[in-house]
């Protein structure tokens, strides 16, 4: 088995990350699902293809409210109903899926532990899902909640919704956004400014970072360094297993990744 402290110093920051997940535990990423975005898809595409670019392989679990119900199937082999899309990704579709596991306590987080055993090759694992399911899911864990959004007015109103839902119901305080929008757009700049100041004044929460992505840009464009910072800190700001009922178990990764880390946010 590979050493990662016998390997030699990472020469960028990807390697850092790639080193430190062959010895890790898997990473959730919830997304906040919007149907008011249009090409809602394209978006988690972009940051499944960041998550690709460090050589990690993302499950895709899209329980989404327009998202495919799962196959019957499920309800007996959860692994024969993920899909491999690529070398780095997966697909489960999981509509609904969540409400099938809520415990007497409400809570619906032992799905992660059914999605990883599913999906075992899965370093990250993005659970695309309303505000409403991922309370459920993944509530006072530390995880980092990814809003979409595009720049029409209703989708913008939709993602705050789901940020106001997560902050009061799961305690979650801290945020990233993709916001697919032409890249001339003029909105861009403002409709990101206008969260993050709804955020901090009325929900006392933090847009910490976002990314706009052109949805009819070349399928096969390289992440942007926007949203390559993105990614990166997305898989910093959760722990393995921070996702599951036992956090304790967890391994920061601050320590490990600060020197990348600072080096990205410079060049950035």
């Amino acid at each position: 088995m590979h050493n990662p402290f016998a390997a030699p110093a990472p020469q960028d920051q990807a390697d850092g990350l790639r080193r430190m997940f062959s010895a890790s535990r898997v990473r959730f990423v919830p997304v906040v699902s919007n149907p008011n975005v249009a090409f809602g898809g394209v978006l988690l595409e972009r940051l499944c293809a960041a998550f690709a670019e460090l050589g990690l392989h993302t499950l895709v679990v899209d329980a989404g409210e327009n998202s495919p119900a799962p196959d019957e199937l499920a309800a007996v082999d959860l692994g024969a109903c993920v899909e491999q899309l690529s070398d780095k990704v997966s697909y489960l579709a999981a509509r609904g899926l969540p409400m099938r596991f809520i415990n007497s306590h409400g809570s619906a987080a032992e799905m992660l532990n059914a999605v990883i055993e599913a999906a075992p090759q899965a370093d990250v694992v993005l659970l695309h899902a309303s505000a409403a399911e991922l309370c459920r899911v993944v509530a006072r864990r530390e995880v980092r909640p990814v809003l979409l959004a595009d720049d029409h007015p209703h989708s913008v109103t939709h993602a705050y919704a789901g940020m106001k839902l997560l902050t009061q119901r799961a305690g979650l305080m801290v945020y990233s956004l993709l916001l697919g929008a032409d890249e001339h757009s003029p909105r861009v700049e403002r409709i990101a400014q206008q969260m993050t100041t709804c955020a901090d004044s009325f929900l006392g929460a933090v847009l910490r970072d976002w990314a706009a992505i052109d949805p009819i840009a070349p399928p096969d464009e390289r992440p942007s360094p926007e949203l390559r910072h993105l990614a990166r800190e997305l898989l910093m700001a959760a722990p393995p297993g921070a996702a599951l009922d036992a956090p304790a178990d967890a391994m920061p990764l601050r320590g490990l990744l600060r020197p990348w880390q600072d080096a990205g946010m410079a060049a950035n």
